[in-house]
């Protein structure tokens, strides 16, 4: 690498450069890639045309600074031809997500939306909020914007149809009706209290809300109301009554809901200060199930068409697209972008730039929060600048601090010990980055809080060393906080020491006397301990900052020691799936019950074969 050899020749990079590619390609569909002297990717692209895109990046007039940038720092270039410019479309995206190059508009905290699931595999099937892949058989209603918004509807659901949410393994064991029973949220199939013909039109109901026919749905209550009142079943009659009453008040609290567009995303895109917030409302079924906000990455240069472009495709790379996109602005190439959706959907998918309407108030509507949005996270990130600036100034640091770790270790007595790390920057807590660790314990007596920081901070920085020698990432941290005093301090500084890393400023965080907050003392190598004055706003910052990395810590610790307390023997034998662990509990009641059983005993339970009976009396007669 250049930096550890200065003798070694810079490779030559710029519009040259791009000129020597020109002879290796045609006028092919395809996908381009520019790196850097370092071989990283700078910028990947798509084009219908390889020869004709890539020429126009052989001179630097005719661009925005930004991408004249990205050709003076072009060093080489790679090229993968397609059969059409859509399969260039959708390569190009899922590159873009997987490389994240330096000049392209980058889609950042792209987590999976949850879904509102029935399940197809019992006889009264369970209602239940479901994220990740779909199993065959069920049914799927969504995507929603939020755990918050399914939980919301969820609850609605129970109150109106009376649907069970519970597991199937606790359906199995009751005896008598639960709590949700006894508050009107689920009619009771554990125990008999209403036929599967009924329950199933329940979910016939449900699923039909879920679809917007609502106006059916009121009918078909209103009907069977009318009946049990004729039939002088009062009680009936009444919880019929009173769940249309539920229904009623659902649909008048349910915020915006388009008459005219049951189907859609509504996608608005606000950008100020080099910076952009789109803002994507989810409408299904005339019924508007919540909204998200992003902030992609972006330089400030870009074309709003372009952003929008970059998102859309980014968003749907692994998502299927609704049958309409309503959109603030336009994109580059929307017919391309509409055909490459709709190929991965399997049915048409048009998008809009609505002028008038329903579907343009939509819009604006979108189009606000996204201006709100934005306001707000650059008033925080300002204050959040500052607040970083004042960190440096209290704890001496050479810089300003991008990148914070704050180390926690939580345990009870030594036991089921976990280690823990957060992370702090410039737009506040990085939780996609925030670590955890099992201690292993070896040498470690119980309760030892240094020894668990020595050893979590060792595979912390072990992992680091491998993965990034030359710290060219945006991995290695400005400052490590550490909840903890001198001797945790000493521990950690040790470890950096034995490691070679010798520019990582480490700070210790007492509670102080009586170990009130505000009493803190603060602990740096090499300086006498000190404390920051009860007002000051570092000193809110930095408690803030503990208490998360104390949340985190103990969260992960009570989440080990709750599977440790929900353990079952039968996880340990081998060939016993949670299917088979289901059928041998309700057979037998227990897992005490199934391991004091005879092998006669153990080959009566459906789905266990002579052989795996055998393994089961064997494993628990070994024990």
């Amino acid at each position: 690498m250049n930096q550890l050899n200065p003798d070694m020749p810079k490779p030559a990079t710029g519009p040259e450069v791009i000129k020597r590619h020109l002879r290796q390609i045609d006028g092919s569909p395809g996908v381009y890639r520019m790196l850097d002297a370092e071989s990283r990717v700078l910028y990947v692209g798509k084009a219908k045309n390889l020869k004709a895109r890539v020429s126009s990046y052989a001179r630097l007039s005719g661009h925005s600074p930004r991408i004249r940038r990205m050709i003076c720092e072009t060093a080489s270039m790679m090229f993968l031809t397609t059969r059409t410019e859509t399969e260039a479309l959708l390569l190009e995206q899922n590159l873009i997500k997987q490389l994240k190059p330096k000049f392209n508009v980058l889609l950042r905290d792209d987590k999976s939306f949850p879904n509102i699931m029935f399940t197809a595999d019992h006889d009264f099937p369970r209602i239940a909020k479901h994220r990740g892949r779909k199993a065959p058989g069920g049914q799927y209603f969504g995507p929603f914007a939020s755990a918050g918004a399914v939980n919301r509807v969820l609850t609605q659901l129970q109150k109106v149809f009376l649907l069970r949410n519970c597991s199937d393994a606790m359906f199995d064991s009751r005896s008598r009706p639960c709590l949700l029973y006894q508050i009107k949220r689920c009619s009771g199939p554990c125990v008999g209290l209403v036929s599967e013909e009924e329950y199933a039109e329940s979910v016939r109901d449900a699923a039909r809300f879920l679809q917007g026919k609502t106006t059916k749905v009121q009918e078909n209550l209103a009907h069977q109301m009318e009946e049990a009142a004729e039939a002088m079943e009062f009680e009936r009659a009444a919880a019929l009554r009173d769940r249309i009453k539920a229904l009623t008040m659902v649909q008048s609290v349910q915020g915006v809901n388009p008459k005219s567009t049951p189907e859609a995303d509504v996608i608005a895109l606000h950008t100020a200060g080099g910076q952009a917030c789109v803002q994507v409302f989810f409408i299904r079924a005339g019924q508007n199930w919540g909204n998200r906000d992003y902030y992609p990455k972006v330089s400030g240069e870009e074309d709003p068409a372009e952003v929008m472009e970059a998102f859309v495709g980014q968003f749907y790379e692994n998502r299927e697209a609704p049958s309409l996109l309503l959109v603030s602005h336009g994109l580059e190439d929307t017919a391309l972008m509409e055909k490459a959706l709709g190929e991965k959907a399997g049915r048409k998918v048009r998008i809009g730039v609505p002028q008038k309407g329903e579907k343009a108030e939509l819009v604006a509507f979108a189009l606000r929060n996204a201006r709100e949005s934005l306001t707000r996270r650059m008033s925080e990130g300002a204050a959040q600048a500052k607040l970083l600036e004042g960190l440096a100034e209290a704890f001496g640091l050479p810089e300003t601090p991008r990148r914070i770790e704050v180390y926690d270790n939580s345990h009870i007595m030594g036991a089921d010990a976990v280690g823990a790390f957060v992370v702090v920057g410039p737009d506040g807590y990085e939780k996609g980055q925030y670590r955890k660790f099992n201690i292993k314990g070896d040498g470690i007596t119980a309760g030892d809080d240094f020894g668990m920081m020595t050893e979590v901070l060792t595979r912390r920085f072990t992992r680091l060393l491998k993965e990034d020698p030359d710290r060219e990432g945006q991995g290695w941290p400005d400052l490590l906080l550490i909840d903890g005093g001198a001797g945790q301090v000493s521990a950690v500084a040790k470890v950096l020491r034995e490691m070679g890393v010798d520019d990582v400023p480490v700070v210790g965080v007492a509670k102080g006397v009586d170990r009130d907050a505000g009493k803190e003392v603060f602990h740096v190598p090499g300086r006498p301990s000190f404390a920051l004055r009860r007002q000051d706003p570092v000193l809110y910052f930095v408690q803030r900052m503990r208490d998360e990395a104390h949340r985190f810590a103990i969260g992960t610790h009570r989440a080990k020691r709750s599977k440790g307390f929900m353990a079952n023997p039968l996880d340990d034998v081998p060939g016993v799936g949670q299917g088979r662990k289901s059928a041998l509990l309700r057979h037998f009641g227990s897992a005490k019950a199934v391991s004091r059983a005879n092998l006669k005993d153990l080959q009566a339970v459906p789905g266990i074969s002579k052989s795996l009976a055998q393994k089961i009396y064997d494993h628990f007669q070994a024990g």
